[in-house]
């Protein structure tokens, strides 16, 4: 089982976000059969074979096992990853691109930027299970509470200055061989976690 599957079609799309699809993979995170995921959820085997082969259809899930009860063969299906997401390019020419957006400091760039990196990240992660290769990558998150806006602007100053100074340091457009590698920095505020009211 993979960790996370990156979901480009959009007919398996549409597949994997109906609500009792949806259900049925998440309870598919350990092999089980129509019989007991019909127990679970409250509803006919017969309506659970139905979304079962659906999602077996797009290769959502899989037969983990099969078992044979007299003249009967019962089947044990498991998700084929423990999480899925869909990637932008699902939506075709209307998915969300940074270089449609003009504002760099939008929330709506913010957001395309991270369908960029969904969309590449996953192009890059199958060529590099093709080849059986590890993709290199490097992910930092991080949580800062500033004192004040104030802090918040110089430190977004200092930020960038560091990162520019970096990117100048080890950037090489001559270096045979090399790799352009991209560097995204966001931040945002957390969402609340109670009704608390705070400044933005």
């Amino acid at each position: 089982m993979l960790a996370l599957e990156v979901i480009d079609d959009p007919a398996a799309a549409v597949v994997a976000l109906e609500p009792v699809r949806s259900r049925l993979l998440a309870e598919l995170a350990e092999p089980a059969s129509a019989a007991t995921l019909a127990t679970r959820l409250g509803i006919a085997r017969q309506k659970v074979n139905y979304h079962l082969r659906a999602l077996e259809a797009h290769h959502l899930v899989r037969v983990a096992e099969k078992r044979k009860w007299g003249g009967l063969t019962e089947r044990r299906m498991v998700a084929t990853a423990a999480s899925y997401i869909v990637s932008p390019g699902a939506m075709g020419a209307v998915a969300a691109d940074p270089d449609r957006k003009s504002d760099r400091l939008s929330a709506s760039y913010l957001i395309a930027l991270a369908a960029r990196i969904v969309r590449e990240v996953q192009q890059l992660l199958g060529r590099a299970e093709k080849t059986d290769k590890r993709l290199p990558t490097l992910s930092l998150d991080t949580v800062i509470r500033f004192r004040s806006a104030e802090d918040r602007a110089a430190f977004s100053n200092d930020f960038t200055q560091a990162v520019m100074q970096l990117a100048a340091r080890y950037h090489d457009a001559s270096a045979a061989g090399g790799r352009e590698h991209r560097l995204v920095a966001v931040a945002y505020p957390l969402p609340y976690k109670s009704n608390r009211k705070e400044p933005v």
